[in-house]
């Protein structure tokens, strides 16, 4: 058969393969997930961690000091998501994905959030620019932003025999991902108006001399149909 043929076959089946879909409690893994119409439905926060303007680092950089700095930035920021509780499932280049479940999903995913922005500023980007003077005196600066959002989402398997992985599908995914990709240091945590509201009062504001300081900027946002608010930070929590 060729292999437009074997397109065209693959499609069919896509298309009239009925769902299996069970609700979930635990964040899955791949072998759990049936290539052959398995899915599983969860309510999740997605948080997304993206290292700022990574092509012109790899561009502007010796390549072993580019990636250097990625396996800096993922491996603090995969040890931070892990013990916040969220579970790992996807590595993109110089972001990762960290999946949060349960009754806290969304605090879990702030503090994390706000513990990846205090690593940052305070341990990755002073050793790296300590370590390599290109990074310290060159036009390319260090940075990175973390997106939050919360939605029902539905976890597939997708690919063919021996090559494939789990494709999330939902609001959450996609718009913490957008999110993540916002660059407008000093602001290094953006979460979507649903996060925001299910957040207690010490994730909201801080306190100062008896005096309340909200932690966080609405700003309209116009890059998803029906997410039109979203919050900003720059805070951190040290972890």
């Amino acid at each position: 058969m060729a292999l437009i043929d074997d397109l065209a076959l693959d499609v069919n089946i896509t298309l009239n393969q009925e769902w299996n879909i069970r609700g979930g409690i635990v964040v899955p893994r791949t072998k759990n997930v049936t290539l052959t119409g398995g899915a599983v439905r969860l309510n999740a926060t997605m948080l997304y961690a993206d290292l700022a303007d990574s092509t012109e680092l790899a561009m502007q950089q010796d390549r072993r000091v580019s990636a250097k700095v990625f396996k800096s930035f993922l491996r603090c920021t995969s040890r931070i998501i892990r013990a916040r509780g969220g579970s790992i499932r996807s590595f993109d280049g110089d972001r990762v994905m960290g999946v949060f479940l349960g009754r806290s999903k969304n605090f879990s995913a702030v503090k994390c959030a706000f513990n990846i922005n205090y690593a940052f500023l305070n341990i990755i980007k002073p050793k790296l620019e300590a370590k390599y003077s290109s990074l310290s005196r060159g036009t390319f600066k260090l940075a990175q932003c973390v997106g939050i959002d919360t939605s029902k989402v539905l976890v597939v398997r997708s690919g063919i025999q021996d090559n494939n992985d789990l494709v999330w599908v939902g609001r959450a995914p996609n718009v913490a991902a957008k999110l993540s990709g916002i660059r407008n240091s000093p602001y290094h945590t953006y979460i979507t108006k649903e996060v925001f509201d299910s957040l207690d009062e010490g994730f909201k504001y801080s306190k100062t001399k008896n005096k309340k300081k909200l932690m966080w900027e609405p700003r309209a946002w116009k890059e998803v149909s029906g997410v039109n608010l979203v919050y900003r930070s720059n805070w951190s929590w040290r972890p």
